[in-house]
C-alpha cells in the first residue's frame, strides 16, 4: 500500500483495509474524519511513533501546547498547524 492509496481509502471507504497496524489505522481514521477513533487508537500506542501520531492529532484539534508535549515524547521536531497534511503524509510514508 502507498500513502496515496491509504489516503484514498480513508476518503472513500467505510472501514479501514484489513491488516493495517494500529498506527496506520489511527492515520486512516484521521483522514476519514473520525478524530475520536484516531485518538483512541493513538493513545494506546506507547511508542515514539504513537507519540508522533498523538502530536499530529492534537495539532488537528488545535491544541498546540499538548501537541508540543507529544512531539517531544516522540523525539521529533515540533510542527505547526499549517504542516498537518504534510505531517500526516510523512508519518504514513515512514510506516509504509
Amino acid at each position: 500500500m502507498t500513502v496515496d492509496e491509504l489516503l484514498a481509502s480513508a476518503q472513500n471507504d467505510a472501514q479501514p483495509p484489513e491488516g493495517l497496524s494500529d498506527e496506520l489505522r489511527s492515520l486512516w481514521f484521521t483522514k476519514s474524519g473520525d478524530w475520536e477513533a484516531a485518538h483512541d487508537i493513538a493513545q494506546d500506542i506507547h511508542t515514539p511513533m504513537g507519540s508522533w501520531i498523538h502530536a499530529l492529532l492534537h495539532l488537528i484539534e488545535g491544541d498546540t501546547g499538548n501537541a508540543g508535549y507529544w512531539f517531544r515524547n516522540a523525539g521529533r521536531p515540533v510542527r505547526s498547524i499549517s504542516d498537518i497534511d504534510a505531517l500526516w503524509a510523512e508519518i504514513a510514508a515512514e510506516l509504509l
